[in-house]
């Protein structure tokens, strides 16, 4: 790969391959950005648990406040590292210049908006859920669904990915007769695409690959990915049949969403008073040990000891520690330029940092572990994830795959027409699929409602 050919302001859906052209106005990236901010998808991530349970007295971060923030880190992981690659390459010409210098901060923006929009309800316990579903199958269901899928499109229920499902979402059109979904760029999707596999070779660590780590698209889209890899010049891994080499952008997606929710999560712990100050303090403050003039340690504690809210103190923090993160890891990507090019970086930007640095990084994610993701609160909202899911799952397969039951016509009913199901027997791998589309893309809220109303527990009103 070479930082020439890695972009394009090509889209899905077009008929023709258009030249990169500069636009000081509002350039292709930035479009991406408006398609994404402005979508229903993106809207309903407002309503999707990010870790503590929604909604609350106090207003902890949901996915849609968490994907903005991520986009505001990757949009400064963008410019510091474009900047860079256009100060190292003078000689590339006008409109490679002016993508790193000016475009490159919006498409890791654009990628960093989208990168959780096709996760379902209830936060990651809601993958879960639909893999133990899929997994779990019994009696005439299973029999049905193992005879008409293949293993591969089995693999894609039975090891559900949100990220692969983020790739579906911005670009498959559904109901509608345009092909591409929202017809982002190539550069934009490619930038998103953490786990370049499809899912039958992914959640296999044992390869040593980033990019079977988990998977990254669906079979349903996988002409899609490799339309994308060709025209960027993105290579496939030996010995593999659908892994490809990760594009090196996504390393700044993942080191912005890394950031972000190592950091916020501990934000919120604290408003949410189960952290102290201190506790805070005592994991993010130490990383400006080494550090020198407005960046030391002993500047930072001089500028806490003058703020007296503690809340204002852990922003103050967190502030500081993010743009620290920003300068460290835009540096340790250009010096790791020749293996990201080669596609042979098998791990991410924050395990690339100093010995000292990824010590501390290994510090806070074991107290989340233990303090914050195993928090009764938040195990709560996980169960409950599985079984709301898992309820709805139930009984909508069975309507899709006995369609002549009276009940199964009237749950029918109830899936939305962007997701049309076929009922003939013939494309049984599409119909779960609009089903999934149909669960995945609810809010917390709406499956909640929706499975109370269906299991009887409320019953629904006339309005």
């Amino acid at each position: 790969m070479n930082w020439a050919s890695l972009y394009t302001s090509q889209r899905t859906g077009e008929s023709e391959k258009k030249n990169y052209r500069y636009d000081p106005m509002r350039n292709d990236f930035q479009r991406d950005y408006d398609r994404i901010i402005f979508s229903s998808a993106f809207r309903r991530l407002q309503n999707k648990t990010q870790v503590f349970p929604l909604p609350g007295a106090i207003f902890v971060h949901n996915r849609l406040t968490h994907s903005l923030e991520v986009a505001s880190v990757g949009r400064s992981l963008g410019k510091a590292v474009g900047e860079q690659i256009a100060a190292k390459y003078k000689d590339e010409g006008d409109d490679f210049r002016e993508f790193y210098r000016h475009e490159l901060a919006s498409v890791i923006a654009s990628a960093c908006l989208a990168h959780d929009i096709g996760n379902p309800p209830f936060g990651h316990s809601g993958e879960d859920a639909i893999r133990t579903f899929f997994r779990g199958l019994e009696g005439d269901t299973k029999t049905i669904i193992h005879d008409a899928l293949s293993e591969n499109q089995r693999s894609d229920f039975e090891r559900f990915e949100g990220n692969s499902n983020a790739l579906r979402v911005l670009t498959h059109s559904f109901n509608e007769p345009e092909p591409g979904g929202y017809r982002l760029t190539y550069s934009t999707l490619a930038s998103l695409v953490k786990y370049p596999s499809a899912s039958i070779e992914g959640f296999n660590k044992i390869s040593g690959l980033i990019a079977t780590k988990k998977a990254g698209f669906f079979e349903s889209e996988l002409n899609t990915y490799r339309h994308i890899a060709m025209a960027l010049h993105i290579p496939p891994k030996k010995g593999f049949e659908h892994v490809f080499a990760r594009h090196p952008f996504v390393y700044l997606t993942e080191a912005a969403d890394d950031i972000c929710y190592r950091v916020i999560d501990l934000e919120d712990a604290h408003r949410l008073h189960l952290i102290q100050l201190n506790t805070f303090m005592d994991m993010f403050l130490p990383f400006f040990d080494q550090e020198a003039g407005y960046s030391s340690r002993s500047y930072l504690e001089k500028k806490l000891a003058n703020i007296n809210d503690d809340n204002q103190k852990v922003q103050y923090i967190r502030a500081r520690w993010i743009g620290l993160m920003i300068d460290k890891l835009a540096k340790t990507f250009m010096a790791l330029e020749e293996v990201l090019l080669n596609g042979t970086l098998e791990k991410d930007l924050l395990s690339c940092l100093s010995k000292d640095d990824h010590k501390l990084i290994e510090r806070i994610n074991d107290f989340s572990v233990k303090h914050i993701y195993n928090y009764r609160a938040v195990v709560e909202i996980e169960i409950a994830g599985y079984n709301v899911i898992g309820g709805l799952l139930k009984e909508f397969v069975h309507a899709v795959l006995h369609p002549d039951e009276s009940k199964s016509r009237k749950i029918i009913k109830l899936v939305s027409s962007q997701f049309p199901i076929l009922h003939d027997g013939k494309n049984v791998y599409h119909d779960l699929q609009s089903v999934v589309d149909f669960i995945a893309g609810m809010t917390d809220l709406y499956a909640i409602d929706l499975y109370r109303k269906i299991t009887g527990i409320t019953i629904p009103e006339i309005r």
